[in-house]
């Protein structure tokens, strides 16, 4: 008895995230190869967290952009404060988590933090402001196409069905 086996039913089931998840990267890595004077490398990684794999759920996708905007909300409001970078990071994972807890997205709030992370974590030894917005524009963008592209394949997945 293997202990993998292949299921092509359930492959098959898969295949607009998969779509959607190529996508969304095609899309992003234009984006970070036209721009390179701007953080887009982090539009790829909200662009896959964003989608989801359930194919018929807009609500989900929806979801997951919402906990998205929240983390850099949260990061972009924390980012100034004069703490050390790891007091910053768990000051805003507190407040992600009891804000994503208050506006009931809790089961998308990986995407919350990692939108969180994206924008507060300092690579630079600098801190300029301009940063943490152009992280947050990278990753609403992502999100952007996220959206748009699973829109777009439920809309083509329904007009499909109809015929």
């Amino acid at each position: 008895m293997s202990i993998i086996q292949f299921n092509k039913k359930a492959y098959l089931s898969h295949w607009v995230y998969l779509v959607k998840c190529v996508a969304g990267l095609i899309i992003c890595y234009v984006l970070y190869k036209s721009f390179p004077q701007y953080p887009f490398n982090w539009a790829l990684v909200s662009v896959v967290l964003a989608m989801s794999p359930d194919s018929n759920s807009t609500e989900q996708a929806i979801d997951r952009i919402k906990a998205n905007i929240l983390g850099c909300a949260v990061g972009i409001c924390i980012y100034p404060l004069p703490f050390p970078e790891l007091a910053i990071l768990c000051i805003g994972v507190v407040i992600t988590i009891v804000l994503g807890v208050t506006f009931k997205i809790t089961n998308t709030l990986r995407s919350a933090l990692s939108g969180l992370v994206i924008v507060t974590l300092q690579a630079e030894q600098n801190k300029h402001w301009y940063t943490a917005v152009e992280r947050v524009v990278c990753v609403v963008t992502g999100c952007l196409v996220a959206l748009l592209i699973t829109l777009l394949l439920n809309w083509v997945v329904v007009v499909r069905r109809k015929k």
